[in-house]
């Protein structure tokens, strides 16, 4: 049984702070400051560019990677880390399109987060193939012959609407369809299982909900039956077969290792190292159900005492990631009233205000804290001040 008493232990939550946005970025795990710390005295400072082999800098990638694996259900060696998580989007579709010369079309949905949009828009331009995007309950029907690539982001950055995997990639094969998650809202969030699932391939970041920092590295895996065959067109130094021979032709490694680009980003990857030991006793089942009652317990709070906000997320816990998100024409608003009085969330162009339950450190006091302060301030209106209007670069 996973003890969430100690994991919330692990973290640093300031004092008369709410936090629920931990899926934009999670707060910092009290052993990332000193593991880093550990890293740029002891190793970089004094090992220099022997650290790639003396600390083994060259290898954590993989050696993170397995660390991931395990929460998004995938085996060991199969998850590799680092570069940004629309650099792992145009590896995974990329390569999934030229496994499928005769196809050109790359299905995704309206609900994708738009960054993955924009790198399929650019490769469909590049290869001369077609981008489709419907809306996200219409997926399913428009798994067709004539797909190359089904691109989803398995939790919908706004709604919290989560997509069934297993089925969408059982059609997706059905028609020779080659399928490629986005798990930005799911790895850390819900029970992942890739290898159940039988997906092709899948990539996500690591400062949301797996708290690695901001900026920390995106991970990609490939399904081990494909990992020998998938060629990306992105193709770099450290992905090839053997990067310090200087090659000028590119021969790519065998399986994961093929995946890897540029050089690992070794301080943002010694914190996220330390953000992962939160999780060694954790067991996903747990979280999972840990998250619908925290979720639960928020929706039917906010709609017994805030009934002006309109609810935006799935009403079935199965249906929905660990996530809920409301309506209101003044939701931006409404979000830096909250965020005035201690109640950290987020907002969502047009309308939406989103709050991210993360079971590792929230709790039902939170949940409590949360719902008085939205009710008490929609029902004095005490969002409406001109500085909560004022609009912020980052929302």
């Amino acid at each position: 049984m996973t003890d969430f008493n100690a994991t919330r232990r692990a973290f640093h939550l300031p004092a008369g702070i709410t936090y629920l946005d931990g899926n934009s970025l999670g707060p910092m795990p009290i052993g990332a400051e000193q593991r880093v710390a550990q890293m740029m005295v002891g190793e970089w400072s004094e090992m220099l560019i022997t650290g790639w082999n003396r600390a083994g800098w060259y290898h954590q990638p993989r050696k993170v990677g397995d660390r991931v694996a395990r929460l998004i259900g995938a085996g060991p060696g199969q998850v590799v880390m680092g570069d940004t998580l629309s650099i792992k989007v145009f590896q995974a579709v990329s390569a999934a399109r030229v496994m499928r010369p005769d196809r050109r079309v790359i299905l995704s949905d309206s609900g994708n987060f738009p960054s993955d949009l924009y790198v399929a828009q650019g490769l469909a331009r590049a290869v001369g193939a077609e981008l489709r995007v419907v809306a996200p309950e219409e997926v399913e029907a428009n798994i067709t012959d004539d797909l190359a690539v089904l691109m989803i982001t398995e939790v919908d950055y706004r709604t919290g609407r989560r997509h069934d995997m297993k089925a969408l990639t059982r059609k997706a094969h059905e028609h020779g369809v080659l399928t490629v998650w986005d798990l930005a809202h799911s790895a850390g969030a819900v029970d992942v299982d890739l290898l159940g699932a039988d997906a092709d391939f899948a990539v996500g970041c690591t400062y949301k909900y797996l708290n690695g920092g901001p900026g920390s590295p995106a991970f990609i895996w490939t399904n081990p039956r494909l990992a020998d065959e998938a060629e990306p067109i992105l193709q770099g130094w450290m992905g090839h077969a053997a990067p310090f021979a200087f090659d000028l032709e590119y021969h790519p490694a065998k399986g994961i290792e093929r995946m890897r680009v540029g050089t690992p980003p070794v301080i943002a990857m010694t914190g996220l190292d330390a953000a992962l030991d939160v999780w060694d006793g954790v067991d996903m089942a747990d979280l999972r159900a840990r998250s619908i009652e925290l979720t639960e317990a928020f929706i039917h709070g906010v709609e017994a005492t805030s009934p002006d906000l309109i609810l935006n997320t799935p009403r079935d816990p199965a249906q929905r990631g660990s996530q809920v998100s409301f309506r209101h024409p003044q939701g931006y608003a409404i979000m830096q009233a909250l965020i005035a009085e201690g109640v950290i969330g987020d907002f969502r162009a047009p309308d939406v205000l989103r709050f991210g339950f993360a079971p590792l450190y929230n709790d039902r006091d939170d949940v409590s804290q949360a719902v008085e302060v939205l009710g008490e301030i929609l029902r004095k209106s005490s969002w409406d001040r001109p500085e909560f209007h004022q609009k912020s670069a980052v929302t």
